[in-house]
């Protein structure tokens, strides 16, 4: 009788005990429940709030600039080809000396207060105006009075000094064929209305007028690269703005997603801090005559313009890429939730199924 007394307590106790669980259960879910439609309700009030930043990504193509073929011959008289290019991130040009002098078909000069560059002057001349080639650190090259033959074998020459080389569409597409002619009136160098490039030959730093024209035209393609790679990275996105907006379940993985963030803040660390985009280089700082026609070039090529643009978009991808973090991050913390809600019940119905289990032993 004694036994059935003591039996019967414990088993009232294990009730208890066991009803304190289930009310601890009961609460844990309630809560987990409101913490997942708390999540819910964020993610959606973000996915409102940044439906217009959403949309404008999703803006029309840039439109292809009609640039001139370099391989089409200047028919006025006087007037000569420059052509920028970008093939690659970056020249080793302490190699590309040693190749430049090893060829033996230019002679190698450099430009005063710039280690960043190396001019090539051809030994051979075809007609009274000189050849040259300017060759920047940064990947790429502007090449004065150069035809197509010559300009294929210098690109092909320049594939071993190349790091991480463009395509071959992406270095045709993006570069930038001008003209320039020579003036004897004394006036220092400018760059016309109609994009002739001016050029006081009579000037004993003609050389220098070249580098500062150059080194616009470099930095105009090399942005230019660097749009068609933001276009490329749009595009790749695009499927998640019409999930979002049609309410449809993400495509991406966390680790996707982190991918994403990294290229968008590789690209904007290219522009905002690897380039002279945003700056005057310190080159024309003691310099006005070349500063100001730097300002003038780069007015002409809309530089500041166009990297005000493109840090916009950026921002706007930011945006989206933060947004889908935050709601993948929101739904594997409700997962782990529900798995320690899961591992909750079942410890605790083992619990009572032992507790039956001696019960009725008993």
């Amino acid at each position: 009788m004694t036994r059935i007394f003591f039996s019967s307590i414990k088993c009232v106790n294990f009730l208890k005990l066991n009803y304190r669980n289930f009310n601890f259960c009961n609460q844990y879910v309630k809560t987990a429940f409101k913490i997942s439609n708390f999540s819910t309700t964020q993610t959606n009030f973000k996915s409102k709030g940044i439906q217009d930043n959403i949309s404008s990504l999703q803006l029309k193509k840039r439109p292809a600039k009609k640039k001139k073929i370099i391989d089409e011959e200047v028919k006025t008289p006087g007037l000569y080809n420059v052509a920028a290019f970008a093939t690659a991130e970056e020249y080793n040009l302490e190699d590309l000396i040693q190749g430049l002098q090893h060829q033996d078909l230019y002679e190698v000069k450099f430009v005063e207060n710039s280690t960043d560059v190396v001019v090539a002057s051809a030994k051979y001349q075809v007609n009274k105006e000189p050849r040259e080639i300017f060759f920047f650190r940064e990947g790429g090259l502007v090449l004065w009075n150069i035809d197509n033959i010559e300009t294929g074998n210098l690109l092909s020459f320049l594939k071993v000094y190349e790091s991480d080389s463009y395509s071959n569409q992406l270095l045709q597409e993006e570069s930038e064929v001008m003209t320039y002619k020579h003036q004897d009136n004394g006036k220092q160098s400018l760059l016309e209305k109609d994009g002739n490039f001016l050029l006081n030959i009579c000037q004993d730093a003609v050389i220098l007028d070249k580098y500062t024209f150059s080194n616009a035209l470099v930095l105009s393609v090399k942005l230019g690269v660097w749009e068609a790679s933001l276009e490329k990275y749009i595009d790749s996105i695009e499927f998640v703005t019409e999930d979002l907006k049609r309410g449809n379940k993400i495509k991406m993985t966390r680790e996707e997603v982190l991918q994403k963030h990294g290229e968008l803040f590789g690209l904007r660390h290219l522009i905002n801090l690897s380039s002279d985009l945003l700056d005057t280089p310190d080159f024309y700082w003691e310099n006005d005559q070349l500063e100001n026609l730097y300002v003038q070039i780069c007015t002409y090529l809309s530089i500041n313009k166009r990297t005000k643009v493109m840090n916009e978009k950026i921002n706007h991808c930011v945006e989206l890429i933060e947004l889908l973090s935050s709601h993948l991050s929101d739904k594997h913390h409700t997962r782990l939730e529900w798995m320690v809600i899961l591992l909750i019940l079942t410890e605790v119905i083992f619990e009572v199924i032992h507790y039956i289990d001696r019960f009725v032993a008993v």
